[in-house]
């Protein structure tokens, strides 16, 4: 029996055309919120300030502010709540794709999608959840933590896992008294 030929990518392929297949999106979706409970699971961990999401955070921050000065000025409200309608804008557009592309060959996954909170002060939620490429991710995370905008996220983040400890060890309390009887 022969060996089934290579799949080969149409030679008029337009990438800008092309449809997108149901099962890849919902992998694409899986990953993103992993990403994002990974992420969160590190805010309940680690001081953000303490926190370091890739070897170039310091470069990536300091592109960050260069490229986006909108984001430097205290309180940077920029940072602590994103503008979904400039992200999304043509303006918005070209300059993140004009930041990103130095980090092509640098950094893995680099457009892959992530999700971000649109409010730092917030946990990650319907309303407070937008998608991203990972390079925006990186650097509106990175910053947002090097500038202590993420402090209070590590707040909630650490007491929403100290509820989820309480309710287990009394959910596993209730397991050992109901064990005991005979």
């Amino acid at each position: 029996m022969a060996a089934p030929a290579p799949a080969q990518t149409p030679q008029k392929f337009d990438p800008k055309t092309a449809q997108n297949l149901v099962e890849i999106e919902k992998q694409f979706a899986v990953k993103a919120v992993e990403h994002a409970q990974t992420y969160w699971n590190l805010l309940e961990k680690v001081p953000p300030r303490e926190l370091k999401l890739s070897k170039l955070d310091d470069e990536i921050f300091e592109h960050t502010m260069t490229a986006f000065p909108e984001f430097k000025d205290a309180p940077h409200e920029g940072l602590t709540k994103l503008d979904e309608e400039w992200l999304k804008s043509a303006d918005g557009k070209d300059r993140w794709r004009e930041f990103i592309k130095p980090y092509e060959n640098r950094v893995k996954d680099y457009n892959f999608g992530s999700l971000i909170r649109t409010d730092a002060r917030l946990e990650y939620g319907e309303t407070n959840t937008i998608f991203v490429m990972r390079m925006q991710f990186y650097a509106i995370e990175i910053a947002r933590n090097k500038l202590g905008l993420n402090d209070g996220a590590h707040a909630i983040a650490k007491a929403d896992a100290e509820k989820e400890r309480a309710k287990a060890e009394k959910e596993k309390a209730k397991g050992g008294k109901k064990g005991g009887r005979s």
